[in-house]
């Protein structure tokens, strides 16, 4: 299996892509690609934008990565209950390809985690509910309450009554 894996924030030291990362690692796999979400950046989304300009090919470029995938794993970070701007951005972007879904019937597994004890809960509700409108197969999600006391870089999900959740979501994905 080959997986596509991202935080969906901007922050070069994003709690979300360490979660990402630490997960995809954790899924029997053949191959992981890594992006990061800065090396696409692009004009913020509209209509206007579009029809002077086209779409830019970063949004291309983030498309064919989803392509080239099995798994699309996604860890959210919340910004005031919703997305970041970044992942909004390109997720608006990718719609506007021609003859595509955004997520091009894909599997998902999605993430999210904050410091606080919600963990990111209300972006991951928003992203399950959303993405099988957008061609996206969700197989998994959860929400990591507070990422600081819960994990370690090295070690990754600390408290074992999370770390079994987290297993139990990603048993059988493959």
């Amino acid at each position: 299996m080959k997986i596509l894996t991202f935080g969906a924030s901007s922050h070069k030291n994003s709690i979300n892509k360490q979660l990402a990362y630490w997960a995809a690692k954790q899924i029997e796999n053949e191959e992981i690609t890594y992006i990061d979400l800065n090396d696409f950046e692009m004009p913020i989304y509209s209509i206007d934008k579009e029809m002077e300009q086209g779409i830019p090919n970063e949004a291309t470029v983030f498309a064919n990565h989803i392509d080239q995938n099995d798994l699309i794993l996604i860890s959210f970070a919340e910004h005031n209950g919703a997305y970041t701007a970044a992942f909004k951005n390109c997720f608006d972007w990718i719609s506007r390809i021609p003859n595509r879904t955004v997520w091009n019937n894909k599997k998902m597994l999605l993430l999210a985690t904050s410091p606080g004890e919600r963990g990111g809960s209300s972006v991951l509700q928003m992203a399950v509910a959303r993405f099988p409108f957008n061609g996206g197969n969700i197989v998994g999600s959860f929400s990591l309450p507070k990422f600081h006391e819960n994990f370690n870089q090295e070690k990754g999900i600390t408290n074992e009554t999370l770390l079994a959740q987290f297993n139990d979501v990603i048993k059988g994905i493959s």
